[in-house]
């Protein structure tokens, strides 16, 4: 209860006693009973003080990308019939020294407002509170305090850059005939065909004509349309990265990720630290779990960029592969032509000055216009290498470095 100031005016209360008792002075004795005394004061003070305040606390957004603005806002009404005394608020705030509030003295029925902003500069997950209130007397020698709102978390998103979606090139997507399965129990445009009832079907969808000449139900299947599908591969392998370039990695997979998806396109994420978001259906949460996992994801030391691509080289797939790499082996890079066949489109991106596609084992895929580099040196030269190479399916030199 009391503070470190009261503690240390006992300590010269006691060391003024002992040391009027050692020379008989009494003024020694009379400026430690004083000291004491107002010691004590100050503890009954706070111990007196009766509060009935209501105390809300907000947090807007609780999701912002890296750079954006976030705030949080207290408001305390006393509700008790008497004014109340100074009052201190302290946030605790993950990565900073807290915020503290002062409230002045409020009448009854009176409401105080406050607000203060959270550090964004970074991803990650900021954890604030929880809020305390601390009442104390005018000389600071006592306190009481109380937890006034719980602990919250804030979520900051990597940094997002305003690029384009990458074009896709259904010529060569070996799955463009395919529908995605986001698009069961949706209704196209254009008739297709006739086909009988199947239990589910929406009886709106029922062609009456050809049920009286069929003698069965009838239900009309229109053609539906087919929906791009872009597949983003970040290497979160330690060795592969310096803390810069994991940071731009990780900016460059969430712009990627959220261009695609306000596209409307079908996006999966996959790491190689073992992280699959999975297509479709099965990708829970959509973009905002992948922008979870990308404002906490770290470099690990296992990891394979090589089982990864195995993965994708399985059946299914299709459409535009982005590979985000720091620095990978030559036989990685090689491999990443070898999934020509899976995707019609596949655009690789690194951080890495001397990174080169390996002549060996890919020049199949430069060749034919597969595999895009593009090769940065920092950040910000992303949004304009990006634009100039994923805004031009079909229409760059075959096999373009950038």
């Amino acid at each position: 209860m009391l503070t470190r100031s009261g503690w240390s005016l006992l300590l010269v209360a006691a060391g003024l006693a002992v040391t009027g008792r050692a020379f008989g002075i009494i003024e020694l004795f009379v400026g430690a009973a004083t000291l004491a005394t107002l010691a004590l004061a100050a503890f009954v003070y706070v111990q007196a003080v009766r509060l009935h305040l209501r105390l809300s606390r907000a947090v807007h957004p609780t999701r912002v990308h890296a750079g954006g603005l976030t705030r949080v806002e207290v408001a305390a009404t006393n509700v008790a019939g008497k004014r109340t005394p100074v009052l201190r608020l302290r946030d605790p705030v993950g990565g900073t020294r807290g915020a503290t509030l002062h409230l002045a003295p409020l009448a009854r029925r009176a409401t105080a407002r406050a607000a203060y902003r959270l550090p964004t500069a970074h991803r990650g997950v900021v954890p604030v509170g929880p809020l305390t209130l601390e009442v104390s007397d005018p000389f600071g020698l006592a306190r009481v305090t109380s937890t006034a709102a719980p602990r919250l978390e804030v979520t900051v998103y990597p940094h997002v850059d305003d690029i384009a979606s990458p074009r896709h090139n259904r010529s060569r997507d070996p799955l463009s005939g395919s529908v995605s399965s986001t698009f069961l129990g949706r209704q196209g445009d254009d008739f297709y065909a006739l086909r009988p009832y199947a239990i589910g079907d929406d009886l709106r969808r029922v062609h009456w004509p050809s049920t009286a000449r069929h003698d069965e139900l009838m239900v009309r299947q229109d053609e539906l349309p087919y929906q791009d599908r872009t597949t983003v591969v970040l290497d979160v392998r330690k060795g592969a990265h310096d803390a810069d370039t994991f940071e731009g990695a990780v900016s460059v997979a969430a712009s990627v990720l959220t261009a695609s998806w306000r596209q409307r396109d079908v996006i999966r994420f996959v790491t190689t630290g073992g992280h699959d978001s999975g297509t479709g259906a099965q990708a829970l949460g959509g973009i905002d779990a992948m922008l979870e996992h990308l404002a906490i994801v770290q470099p690990v030391v296992q990891g394979s960029l090589h089982d990864v691509l195995g993965l994708l080289a399985r059946p299914g797939g299709g459409g535009t592969l982005v590979v985000v790499l720091g620095r990978a082996a030559r036989e990685e890079e090689a491999r990443l032509g070898g999934l020509a066949n899976r995707f019609g489109r596949i655009i690789v991106v690194t951080f890495d000055p001397l990174a080169r596609v390996a002549p060996t084992g890919s020049a199949a895929a430069l060749a034919s216009g597969t595999l895009e580099l593009i090769r940065l040196h920092s950040l910000a030269e992303f949004p304009t290498r990006w634009d100039e190479v994923a805004g031009r399916a079909g229409r760059r030199p075959v096999g373009a470095l950038v």
